[in-house]
């Protein structure tokens, strides 16, 4: 990576986390591979990237508010916002800095599309935060400030938000969002080969939503998501996909694509990048 160029426009990305601290405990005895891949592409994340980012930006599916938030510590706290898992899973640490600069700056560009947002100096990062970034940047040495997702759910006004956050990919700054792309916990698990037919059937047409070359088509078709195949199978509720519509509304005219792709217990997962 290039750490001393002038900023270039840097991509914006939607990846997946895992479920819990999946990448932190002993694989399940029925499928002890069952995180590799998906942990070795976070860890491929930081050298794809042209450039170190100045700043990240992450919008994780576990964070809802009344107004998109953004946090302002200088130095956010942990928040193990999973419960039963081992206890050394709730010693881990992502001591990344925060960025009260970057805070304003988001709650700026969201005033300015005619967004209100507000903020919040006491929360820490989640686990769709410091699970996939202890192996994405691991050297927790890159300014991170994290922005809830809108109470509501609304996919188009998720992609208004990622559209008056564009300017920042000109600025350094990296924007993530952060979940995944299936998320039905009761389906995750079941060996019921038409749930993973359905998996299967969502993410093509999400990849295909996602590539097309006319954004205006691309973000027509990403907020109504609900009409691709198998939709609700796959996102009961879509607060693990509400990520995805900030990263491409802030894509502008650059393309989607799947960046990453596999079967995790047989669900089909896929992470997408623009730019």
């Amino acid at each position: 990576m290039d750490t001393h160029a002038e900023p270039r426009r840097l991509p914006t990305l939607y990846i997946p986390h895992g479920g819990g601290p999946c990448f932190f405990m002993d694989p399940p005895a029925q499928a002890p591979q069952a995180w590799d891949a998906m942990a070795a592409y976070l860890r491929g994340l930081a050298p794809s990237l042209a450039q170190r980012p100045r700043a990240i930006l992450v919008v994780s599916a576990h964070w809802e508010a009344p107004l998109p938030t953004v946090m302002a510590s200088p130095r956010p706290p942990m928040r193990f916002d999973y419960f039963g898992f081992p206890p050394h899973t709730y010693e881990l640490s992502y001591p990344a800095p925060g960025s009260p600069a970057l805070a304003a700056r988001v709650r700026a560009l969201l005033a300015e599309a005619g967004i209100d947002s507000a903020e919040d100096a006491a929360r820490g990062f989640d686990h769709g935060v410091f699970v996939p970034f202890l192996l994405a940047f691991p050297d927790a040495d890159i300014p991170v400030v994290q922005l809830s997702l809108q109470v509501g759910l609304d996919p188009a006004r998720h992609l208004a938000i990622g559209r008056a956050l564009a300017p920042l990919r000109d600025d350094g700054v990296l924007i993530v969002g952060s979940g995944m792309s299936y998320h039905d916990l009761r389906g995750f698990f079941s060996a019921d080969a038409g749930v993973a037919a359905d998996a299967a059937r969502f993410d093509a047409a999400l990849a295909e939503a996602v590539g097309q070359a006319d954004p205006r088509e691309r973000d027509a078709r990403l907020a109504d998501w609900q009409a691709l195949p198998a939709a609700r199978r796959c996102h009961p509720r879509e607060e693990h996909l509400l990520p995805l519509m900030v990263a491409a509304g802030a894509a502008g005219s650059d393309r989607g694509r799947r960046s990453y792709g596999e079967r995790v217990f047989g669900k089909a997962v896929s992470a997408f990048r623009f730019g």
